[in-house]
């Protein structure tokens, strides 16, 4: 059997000619076959070239036609060009081309346009094909151990997405983190394309889509909350400049961990203004903690309630907001199907509760990061991702921190908590809920300590003082709580709302 190659610039009348002549050859004579070659004509001659020194051949025109030997052991036969293809079809099997010139040009024009086609087809594929670029700084922390198996399960990402991970940290932290490669890499995920280790800063988040910030561990001693605040700007600073110099142009930062949440994104967005957008902080972990204890209370599941919203800063001083919360699957004298759901504060008749423990308790995990664990912090992370890659359950409620644009009268320029959804691939604060309105006295005290931790890390301010109204001070000796008698109008707008200092 013959077998031929035809390979030409795409644009080229004589490989149109060539390739007619051999499409006649291939359709009428059994034993003849031609494989086709086209090449861009802006990368043909260094294409050829390195074709020709490959083999040791001396041509350098378009088309080029060899006879392939590589069933005996052959590199393959120089036939030539077009002429040689011509006569070698006339004197082997009887046969010439009568193609006009005209014909040749649009036979021409066609096979580029046809080449630019596959070329961008293939682009596309390899882009579909490509992993999804994953950075995760202070791989050291306990959370990504938790992390790792979320994220290569599939469900975060989807089924038809690949990732590659790479694990950033110092480089005292390297041992460790080869480590974990290597048992990163014993989970044999069939999403997972490669995980990789990093410890030079230059290189951080190259080519990143997705970067997660967890908890950055430091050995330096700082004497106040000022210098514990002020500690956070050269790093935040420096990956900044690094999303911004090395990353893809719509990397997602997604900030967690359990100390000054709010400030490093904030932080963040500033040193990265054109992807300010795209960083945002992760609050669903303090959501997931006030619906535990309501699932406690209620003698049902955390995932039975749903609509809890979390206003303010995520790791600070934050507002439990109970007055869209609905709880599912609820065991009372009132049933409904799946989708029935009855609001939350109607079912517990213990305002004492709600006002008090369920207060003291949220307020302790947040001032003192118990419970707030690495799997509680992998989980919600990889639970914010899901969503903003596929979209959070429609018509429910999600609380995100995120760069204040001025929504609900929150001042612009800080980092807030906010309701918000996630849908085609972004996120979006839910302005028009109805009835969630903050009375001014706790948005003050939310935002004061936003604005302050802000201001003392950029050195505008030199001492913090944490927010004390004058009701505050008369009563700071009494358990925090939201006011809820009738006879307290400020009381009854708040009612619903619970307050964690």
């Amino acid at each position: 059997m013959a077998k031929f190659v035809l390979a030409g610039r795409a644009d080229c009348q004589y490989y149109a000619k060539a390739e007619l002549l051999a499409d006649y050859l291939q359709k009428n004579l059994p034993d003849f076959r031609m494989h086709k070659i086209t090449q861009h004509p802006h990368v043909w001659e260094e294409w050829l070239k390195h074709l020709c020194e490959k083999n040791k051949w001396s041509h350098k025109t378009s088309p080029i036609i060899w006879r392939e030997l590589l069933d005996r052991g052959g590199k393959g036969l120089l036939l030539g060009g077009y002429n040689e293809f011509l006569e070698h079809a006339q004197l082997y099997y009887g046969v010439t081309s009568s193609m006009t010139t005209e014909l040749m040009k649009t036979i021409a024009q066609e096979n580029l346009e046809t080449h630019m086609e596959k070329e961008l087809e293939g682009e596309a594929l390899k882009g579909l094909l490509s992993p999804l670029q994953v950075w995760i700084t202070s791989a050291s922390a306990p959370a990504c151990y938790n992390l790792i198996p979320i994220l290569t399960s599939g469900e975060v990402f989807g089924t038809h997405t690949e990732i590659s991970i790479t694990l950033f940290d110092q480089k005292e932290a390297e041992e460790n983190l080869n480590m974990l490669m290597s048992e990163i890499r014993d989970l044999v995920s069939p999403f997972l394309r490669s995980v990789s280790v990093c410890t030079r800063v230059e290189e951080a988040f190259l080519q990143a889509h997705v970067v997660i910030v967890l908890d950055d561990s430091t050995d330096k001693e700082v004497h106040s909350l000022e210098d514990c605040i002020r500690s956070r700007v050269p790093l935040c600073r420096l990956y900044g400049y690094l999303m911004e110099k090395n990353a893809h142009e719509s990397v997602r930062v997604i900030v967690g961990g359990k100390t000054f949440v709010n400030l490093k994104t904030v932080l963040l967005t500033r040193y990265a203004p054109h992807i300010a957008h795209n960083v945002v902080a992760v609050a669903l972990g303090v959501e997931g903690q006030a619906k535990a204890a309501l699932a406690r209370k209620l003698g049902t599941t955390p995932s039975s309630i749903k609509d809890v919203i979390i206003w303010g800063n995520i790791s600070g001083n934050n507002y439990v907001d109970l007055r869209k919360a609905k709880v599912y699957r609820h065991e009372s004298a009132i049933w409904g199907p799946p989708h029935y759901s009855r609001p939350v504060l109607s079912l517990i008749f213990d305002s004492e509760w709600v006002n008090g423990e369920f207060v003291a308790t949220l307020k302790k995990l947040t001032a003192t990061g118990e419970q707030f664990g690495a799997i509680l912090a992998a989980h919600s992370i990889a639970t914010m991702l899901k969503y903003w890659y596929h979209g959070s359950p429609p018509g429910e409620i999600v609380s995100l921190g995120v760069l204040s644009e001025g929504q609900f009268g929150v001042p612009e320029g800080i980092v807030f908590s906010m309701p918000v959804k996630f849908e085609n691939g972004t996120w979006e604060v839910l302005t028009d809920l109805k009835d969630i309105e903050i009375n001014e006295r706790i948005m003050t005290r939310m935002t004061s300590d936003l604005i302050q931790e802000k201001l003392v890390a950029l050195g505008d301010l030199i001492n913090f003082q944490p927010y004390q109204s004058e009701a505050d001070l008369a009563l700071k000796d009494v358990p925090t709580a939201v006011p809820t008698t009738d006879d307290n109008q400020e009381g009854q707008r708040e009612s619903g709302g619970r307050y964690i200092s």
